[in-house]
């Protein structure tokens, strides 16, 4: 999507739950071990570690990054800002959903930013167990002339 300019207009859209995911005690501990922490469980792979979400929605937002209307060049994007806001911890067994808020798409410095809102929910009932909110810069090719410059 290198040619397409980004479509400010996206910018408070709302993407629809992504299926569910089913949270399990094997995927806790591999998280837990790949960022250096046994998971709140004592690693039982009982309680995820308080960043697991980031399995969920990252795969969420990369279904609007891609969005062909968009106009986001993810082959150029650089992960600015990730944050977490627990409401309670991801245990195994949950079953969650990502519904994804598009709460800016503009650019600075001839770079498109994109910042999102991820709303991870349990499937059944909808309750909200965690919002993330990241920001995606996708950087302007080499030599390309860009607002502000």
């Amino acid at each position: 999507m290198t040619s397409t300019a980004l479509d400010r207009s996206y910018t408070g859209r709302v993407y629809p739950p992504t299926r569910p995911y089913e949270v399990g005690r094997e995927k806790i501990r591999e998280f837990a071990a790949a960022v250096g922490g046994s998971g709140g469980g004592g690693g039982d792979g009982l309680v995820a570690p308080p960043t697991f979400p980031v399995v969920l929605s990252m795969a969420a937002e990369r279904v609007v990054a891609d969005d062909p209307g968009l106009g986001f060049d993810f082959s150029r994007v650089l992960h600015r800002d990730q944050r977490f806001e627990a409401v309670r911890p991801v245990r195994a067994g949950d079953r969650l959903t990502v519904t994804v808020e598009v709460l800016d798409a503009g650019t600075v410095d001839g770079n498109d930013v994109l910042r999102l809102r991820g709303h991870v929910r349990e499937a059944a009932g909808g309750a909200l167990v965690c919002t993330t909110t990241s920001t995606l810069v996708s950087r302007r090719p080499a030599g390309a002339e860009g607002a502000g410059s």
